[in-house]
């Protein structure tokens, strides 16, 4: 399988478009139903944590680049964006969010890094200036 490139602007519609264009790149292999739910999952929330943090409303849209190669040991994921970088140069911790809570006192959100941390194997995050670098291996259509 040929390696798969995805450029989008960052925009509302991105993710959608983004995870339309690499679930299509990667049809020829054939991932079932669960492999696809995980590809996508962390894709939508990494996305959507670019859309959402590197480039915030009020700043300038720009690139989000996505690189998909398939090897042995799954899916390589890298994922580009020249918008502002995590705080502290490094992602979230990801912990699990305490559920034991009365259901108005729920959190809303804060689920997306402990997922993406949940399912992909590996999860590397760098700042080389101006891009913010996100690379995840992910363990499905291993060979």
């Amino acid at each position: 399988m040929p390696d798969i490139q995805v450029c989008v602007q960052s925009s509302k519609l991105a993710v959608r478009e983004a995870l339309k264009e690499l679930l299509a790149g990667l049809g020829p292999l054939h991932l079932d139903v669960e492999e696809v739910g995980t590809v996508e999952l962390v894709m939508a929330e990494a996305l959507n944590n670019i859309v959402e943090h590197a480039y915030p409303a009020g700043d300038p849209a720009g690139p989000i680049r996505i690189a998909c190669k398939h090897a042995t040991d799954g899916l390589h994921l890298t994922v580009t964006d020249e918008g502002r970088g995590m705080p502290d140069g490094r992602t979230p911790l990801g912990l699990a969010a305490n559920l034991d809570v009365d259901f108005c006192d729920m959190p809303e959100g804060g689920f997306g890094w402990f997922l993406i941390k949940d399912l992909a194997k590996e999860v590397t995050y760098k700042r080389i200036d101006p891009q913010n670098r996100l690379t995840l291996r992910l363990a499905v259509a291993m060979a």
